[in-house]
């Protein structure tokens, strides 16, 4: 019997082909293996003309139009509320508020007690809403939690009256900040003390969105050998209307090199702000962008860049009709509390070094709960899915790899059955290829625009186009039968 003998030399050189053969292949698959960082960075009160990228000239928001330089600008972004729980509770579970009867803003008023608040003489009865999302939802951060992610929460949460409903039941392993609360209206509410529950206060004057960058910033240094998914929640730049001294003069100064003026123009009983000129919002515009730049450099310093999803959104549109009018979002019409295009279409830019497109502009119409099926499918996530039941969004990887990618999905709609503190009135609306009808409850009148044409809706088309009024409607109604939405009812003469 013969033996084949290898002599060690040439065994060696047999070992070194094997290995350098199969190596691409292993560190392909490690790539592969390698699931993507996610920080989501959510605005409150952020309208759609609030940043230079948008074509502010007042605000100065460098860092977030590098972010827009390095990744995806859509133009056509809409909030699924024109007010702040609801879109809040869509980014979460993928879904119509309509279908979860989160329809306003948690802390609302509910139907049983409108006699003891302003809506009280108006025509309609607010549909009754849930004050809390539910448990029961299979949320964003419990998807990313259940794959190996580390989960982190700052700042605002607004989805849960109650404390068995804040972030730590809901899928976050960390919570700084989030609460039952809207706005920062406790200790000396923007800045240090807090008396947040949920944050500990720091050194007396200290600005919260800092802080909660800071926060931020420090989680994802401590994490950066993990996977981690983390979730800034801004406060800014919601009322109360504050921010430092020195940005205040900084804009002052500004305003009056500028020849800026306060100007306004009537949307119904309302005053609706037509010019960027408010120093204090102005800066907190500023701050709350270098509050940005200081994660995106947390990210750049642990060179986490090239595997880290950055998404940045806003909850809904600019205050321009109530509260201190402080931004204007022209040329959409009107803003927060309304279904005109200024209280629904905001900011919203998606980043990926080297993996998606980047420096591009998309006009393709997106809404708040397509943020779910999109980095669940980025993040390579579908596989191991539990699923949340009947999603409504859709993944946007068809957009985000392809410049003439498209989506398959025929209408956007809306429904809010309640008076909004702005001034906005119960509807619901569709958008479909580039119509959008507005149904409103009080009259059951109906208002059509041809967006593409008219983008500031000021030219109603629903008595000339009566087919298309028609059509939409009658789709619109089957829409909301379809989600068992609640609807406002009529008040009964006393």
């Amino acid at each position: 019997m013969t033996r084949n003998i290898i002599a060690p030399k040439t065994f060696a050189i047999v070992v070194i082909f094997f290995i350098s053969a199969i190596l691409p292949s292993i560190s392909t698959l490690a790539q592969e293996d390698t699931k993507p960082n996610v920080v989501f960075i959510l605005v409150d009160d952020y309208g759609w003309m609030d940043a230079g990228a948008y074509g502010s000239k007042f605000y100065e928001t460098p860092n977030i139009d590098q972010l827009a330089k390095n990744g995806i600008k859509f133009t056509n972004a809409y909030t699924a509320s024109p007010v702040c729980s609801p879109t809040r509770a869509s980014i979460m579970t993928g879904k119509y508020p309509s279908k979860t009867y989160n329809t306003d803003w948690f802390g609302a008023p509910q139907p049983w007690n409108y006699q003891k608040h302003w809506t009280r003489n108006k025509p309609l009865i607010p549909a009754e809403y849930s004050p809390n999302m539910a448990l029961e939802e299979y949320t964003l951060a419990e998807a990313f939690k259940d794959a190996g992610y580390k989960t982190f929460f700052a700042g605002k949460w607004h989805l849960g009256e109650t404390e068995e409903h804040w972030p730590e039941s809901q899928g976050f392993d960390i919570n700084i900040g989030g609460n039952e609360r809207g706005a920062p209206s406790t200790g000396n509410k923007y800045f240090s003390p807090y008396d947040n529950p949920r944050m500990e206060n720091g050194p007396e004057g200290e600005y919260l969105p800092l802080r909660l960058a800071q926060e931020t910033a420090s989680f994802i240094d401590n994490n950066k050998e993990d996977t981690f998914f983390a979730y800034l929640s801004f406060y800014s730049v919601h009322t109360p209307l504050m921010t430092t001294e020195e940005l205040v003069l900084k804009y002052l100064r500004k305003r009056s090199k500028l020849n800026l003026t306060d100007e306004f123009e009537l949307e119904y009983a309302n005053k609706n702000r037509t010019t960027q000129a408010h120093a204090v919002y102005a800066g907190m515009v500023e701050a709350m962008d270098t509050a940005v730049g200081m994660v995106l450099e947390s990210l750049e310093r642990n060179n986490l860049l090239e595997n880290t999803i950055i998404v940045f959104f806003s909850d809904n549109g600019g205050l321009s009709t109530a509260e201190g009018s402080p931004t204007s979002n022209l040329p959409l019409r009107a803003g927060k509390g309304w279904l005109y295009e200024g209280g629904i279409r905001v900011p919203m830019i998606i980043s990926w070094k080297d993996q998606i497109l980047a420096g591009i502009e998309n006009k393709t119409p997106v809404i708040s709960m397509d943020f779910y099926p999109t980095l669940v499918d980025m993040a390579g996530l579908k596989d191991s899915f539990k699923g949340n039941g009947e999603i409504d969004g859709v993944s946007l990887m068809p957009l985000l790899k392809d410049q003439s990618g498209s989506l398959r999905r025929e209408a956007l709609y809306w429904h809010y059955p309640h008076y909004g503190n702005q001034g906005g009135n119960p509807g619901s609306v569709i958008q479909e290829d580039g119509w959008k009808l507005i149904y409103f409850y009080e009259d059951e009148r109906i208002e059509l625009y041809h967006l593409e044409n008219d983008l500031s809706e000021r030219n109603d088309l629903a008595s000339k186009e009566k087919e298309k009024s028609t059509y939409l409607k009658n789709k619109l109604m089957d829409w909301i039968k379809s989600t068992k939405a609640r609807l406002p009812e009529r008040r009964s003469e006393e």
